[in-house]
């Protein structure tokens, strides 16, 4: 029966019982069921699952990257868990009525904080967030702990500077101690100056406050050696430290930092928000609180950038998410850093006038021109 197929019979209708072959194009095709499926689809289907599969291993993957997006604002002027963000005391104080809006970025990965493959795609398609590799925005083999260390102490230096500068700014006067911040692998100085001393004179010249000391340093020749009076643990220290070249200006290979001593107490609270880049808008709500009249006149205001002890602000990260953090937060106005404009510009969401500043008088200059309904005239970016 080559060549043919085979089917039943019936022996009532064939007599004899033989069975009658058919050709094959006489056979019947088969009819396929409700629920059967194509040999295309059955691909389809598989490749489905081995995408989502993918997907959902992918997503338990870390990836070396960093996404920052917009964070809440917090308004300097207001409370937190009802007690004032920025208190002080043993000065009269005013009212104020409006909001000095500090800024802030969530960060989504690096140290202890896992980043995965939706993430990004994610971050991709948002004007209001961006992705860097994790390098780029920590140190290499920073812990967690480490991270949170330098942003809590960066907060805190900023508040100090803030409330020191807007306490110059009305009148008062704030003496300054420049200290030993760090001293790095190194530094000529590394294991003569310790972290905590305090600068009395350098090279015979009494150091009041951070410029000195710099002016002291640099008026040295590289390689020389030069003589150093710190108070250390309350008692004057002399020691010798040698001098080197640092793109062509003379350092001793030190971090200072700086203390004040404030002629009134002044707390502010941030929330366990890190970072120096509150800087600017604590100075003005601390200025604002001192005072007298509503310094907003009403009007909600943004902003940020760090205070510097020379009444610069300076740039900050994150200025993209900063400008839509405002605006969907309700700040009409934001202020932003000179050096930050570039990143600015073609990134102000709707509605939001930005402002641009390079000091403290900018900034104060220009809160006092929104407040009178002055904004056309302020410089944007």
């Amino acid at each position: 029966m080559g060549g043919y197929a085979v089917t039943s019979f019936d022996p009532s209708a064939h007599g004899s019982g033989r069975m009658e072959p058919r050709a094959p194009h006489d056979l019947a095709a088969p009819q396929p069921g409700p629920y059967a499926v194509s040999r295309r689809s059955s691909f389809l289907v598989i490749g489905l699952f081995v995408v989502i599969a993918l997907g959902v291993g992918l997503s338990f993957v870390s990836l070396p990257y960093v996404v920052l997006s917009p964070g809440p604002i917090t308004n300097t002027l207001g409370q937190l868990d009802g007690k004032p963000i920025v208190e002080i005391k043993g000065e009269r104080t005013y009212p104020a009525k409006g909001a000095l809006d500090f800024t802030t970025v969530r960060v989504d990965g690096g140290p202890g904080v896992r980043v995965d493959i939706f993430d990004l795609v994610t971050a991709a398609v948002r004007d209001d967030e961006e992705v860097f590799t994790r390098e780029e925005i920590y140190p290499q083999k920073a812990t967690r702990e480490e991270v949170q260390q330098e942003n809590t102490a960066e907060m805190v230096n900023s508040q100090e500077v803030a409330a020191a500068i807007a306490l110059r700014e009305t009148g008062h006067v704030v003496p300054e101690r420049v200290t030993v911040s760090r001293v790095p692998d190194g530094s000529p100085a590394k294991g003569v100056l310790e972290p905590g001393d305090e600068f009395v004179s350098v090279a015979g010249q009494r150091t009041p406050d951070a410029a000195a000391v710099q002016a002291a340093v640099r008026s040295q020749k590289p390689g020389s050696t030069v003589p150093v009076v710190v108070k250390r643990d309350g008692v004057d220290t002399s020691v010798s430290v040698t001098t080197r070249d640092n793109r062509g200006t003379t350092v001793i290979g030190v971090l200072l930092g700086r203390n004040y001593d404030l002629p009134v107490d002044v707390t502010i609270d941030s929330g366990g928000v890190g970072g120096p880049s509150a800087g600017t808008m604590f100075t003005l709500a601390v200025y604002d609180l001192l005072t007298p009249g509503d310094l907003t006149a009403g009007k909600r205001i943004a902003g940020t950038g760090t205070m510097e002890p020379d009444e610069s602000v300076g740039p900050i990260g994150g200025i993209r998410q900063k400008l839509h953090g405002a605006r969907d937060g309700g700040a009409d106005y934001f202020l932003a850093p000179t050096d930050n404009c570039d990143e600015v510009k073609g990134h102000v969401p709707d509605g939001l006038t930005v402002v641009r500043i390079g000091s403290f008088n900018d900034a104060l200059g220009a809160v006092k021109a929104i407040a009178a309904d002055k904004a056309d005239t302020l410089p944007g970016c």
